[in-house]
């Protein structure tokens, strides 16, 4: 279970943001249809996160019922049930469409850059899909400390 995949249902949006963040292969459809969760859940070998009773018996083993109300309370909880602490790799996913993230090197994205950032980061990535840029900036160890505190359990 080391390459753990989930499908976050419509009810856990921010959840799917945090896993991504997280570094978790993380699908998540703002409108999608039961039968089609499933569908791609068996097909991919994913596990549904849902806070619907029926969908989690439809899917018997292959699905887990968030209990907790509130995000982050949830993303903990997901957490601890799947001991995601050894398997996290923070940053290393788009958090927007889940792609993984290519290293990019300065040179090739200067110019979508603001100019603190110019100056001051020289590592960066980017996303294939939405060409999203990443770097470590001002808010990277607040993200860093939120990420502790999800797999702190």
């Amino acid at each position: 279970m080391d390459d753990i995949k989930f499908l976050a249902d419509v009810h856990l949006a921010k959840v799917a943001k945090y896993l991504r963040l997280l570094g978790f292969d993380t699908l998540y459809f703002a409108n999608i249809e039961d039968n089609k969760i499933i569908e791609i859940a068996k097909k991919e070998n994913r596990v549904v996160l849902t806070k619907d009773k029926i969908l989690c018996k439809r899917l018997k083993d292959s699905c887990y019922l968030v209990k907790e109300k509130k995000p982050i309370s949830q993303i903990k909880e997901i957490a601890k049930k799947f001991d995601l602490k050894k398997r996290a790799k923070p940053f290393s996913r788009c958090i927007k469409d889940n792609e993984i993230l290519v290293k990019i090197e300065k040179e090739k994205i200067i110019n979508r850059l603001p100019p603190k950032v110019k100056k001051f980061y020289n590592e960066f990535k980017i996303c294939p899909k939405c060409n999203r840029i990443y770097w470590l900036g001002s808010h990277y160890e607040k993200m860093k400390r939120f990420i502790e505190d999800i797999l702190d359990y």
